[in-house]
């Protein structure tokens, strides 16, 4: 009995220890965020659309250019999409023909293709259109029951949803945008010229005024 009894604390006690260990791993935000970062930050997602074309070769027949547009058209495509032609050369004739009809939308394709799972038909190629869209989960969190000593979880909701809804690539968002590698000192005056040699708005005098009613 005493050993049943034993065993028993033993295994309640391991199931106590591995709750805690849980309960310090997934803690709350209300538990956590004692700084003043923002706890909910913008997630960004990516989804992969995929097209077959027919390509007999040398480049795209009419229908399949037209089958084409009207499939860039259903997406609507725009700003932010990237554009790619699975395991073709920069000169293959129907990879022209694909950046041709793109540019009708103001696009340009991509040097690499993302990897997407199955293979394509024999006898025809795949375009690939990867669209990013931008959230943030969990806002708003109203939770009054948190200290005045911890920073709300709410706080920076509006602020990152208003950011996640109006980059126009959520792709920035992750990797942002590689600037130039050569400064140009003349284009950083260039707006201090431009006010130094403005001339003062009071140099001609004040305009005569009156304060008589029409």
């Amino acid at each position: 009995m005493a050993r049943k009894t034993l065993f028993a604390l033993i295994v309640i006690g391991a199931a106590l220890s591995a709750s805690a260990a849980d309960a310090r791993h997934h803690r709350t935000p209300r538990e956590d965020n004692l700084g003043l970062y923002s706890y909910n930050q913008p997630v960004v997602q990516r989804t992969d659309f995929v097209f077959e074309v027919a390509d007999p070769g040398p480049g795209l027949p009419i229908a399949e250019r037209a089958r084409l547009r009207a499939w860039f058209t259903s997406l609507g495509l725009g700003y932010g999409d990237r554009i790619a032609v699975e395991a073709l050369d920069r000169d293959d004739p129907a990879r022209a023909d694909v950046a041709r009809i793109a540019a009708e939308y103001g696009m340009l394709l991509s040097d690499t293709a993302p990897l997407v799972p199955g293979r394509p038909e024999p006898g025809a190629i795949r375009i690939i259109v990867s669209r990013s869209i931008a959230h943030v989960p969990g806002c708003p969190f109203y939770d009054t029951s948190q200290g005045p000593s911890r920073t709300p979880v709410n706080y920076g909701c509006a602020v990152n949803s208003n950011l996640a809804a109006m980059i126009a690539d959520p792709n920035d968002l992750v990797l942002g945008q590689a600037g130039s590698v050569v400064g140009d000192p003349a284009t950083a005056a260039k707006a201090v010229k431009v006010y130094r040699d403005a001339t003062p708005t009071g140099s001609n005098g004040l305009q005569a005024a009156s304060t008589k009613g029409n």
